[in-house]
C-alpha cells in the first residue's frame, strides 16, 4: 500500500479511479497542495471536486498538517479527483495507521471499480444495437 521514502519523511501512495492514476506524496508541513505542478484551485476548477479531494483530511481531522504533491494522469476531472482522494487516503494510513477505521467507515479506502464498458464489434456501442430489419 503506502510506502515511506527513507531519504525524507514522505509517504508515497497510489490512488485509482476509472482510468485515472494518482501518485501521491504526503509530507509533514503546512497544508500546501500541488497537483501536476499547479495549485489545487487551479487544477480542480469546481468546488465539488476540491471538496472531494480534501475529504480524507476532513474525515481524519488532519487538515493543514501535511503538504501534498500529486501527479495524476488519465481520465477526466471527476475520475482524477476520485483517484487523488483514494491516494491521499492510502498515504494517510502510511503516515498514521490509527486513521484507518475513520477512513474505512467513510468508504475512502475502497477503489471504485466502475469503468466504461468496452464497445463490442458489430454494434455501435457497448450495449446499443443497430436497427433490426425483419425484411
Amino acid at each position: 500500500m503506502a510506502k515511506q521514502d527513507p531519504k525524507t519523511q514522505e509517504y508515497l501512495a497510489t490512488g485509482r479511479r476509472k482510468t485515472s492514476i494518482a501518485r501521491v506524496r504526503l509530507a509533514t508541513g503546512s497544508g500546501k497542495f500541488s497537483v501536476n505542478g499547479r495549485e489545487l484551485e487551479a487544477y480542480f476548477l469546481t468546488d465539488s471536486l476540491r471538496q472531494l479531494v480534501s475529504q480524507p483530511f476532513r474525515v481524519t481531522e488532519t487538515a493543514g498538517r501535511y503538504d501534498v504533491r500529486i501527479n495524476v494522469t488519465g481520465g477526466g476531472p471527476a475520475g482524477q479527483a476520485g483517484a487523488v482522494r483514494h491516494g491521499i487516503s492510502r498515504a494517510l494510513i502510511g503516515a498514521d495507521a490509527n486513521l484507518r477505521p475513520a477512513l474505512k467507515s467513510n468508504g475512502l479506502l475502497t477503489r471504485d471499480p466502475r469503468m466504461k464498458e468496452r464497445k463490442k464489434y458489430g454494434q455501435p456501442g457497448a450495449r446499443k444495437r443497430f436497427q433490426f430489419s425483419k425484411r
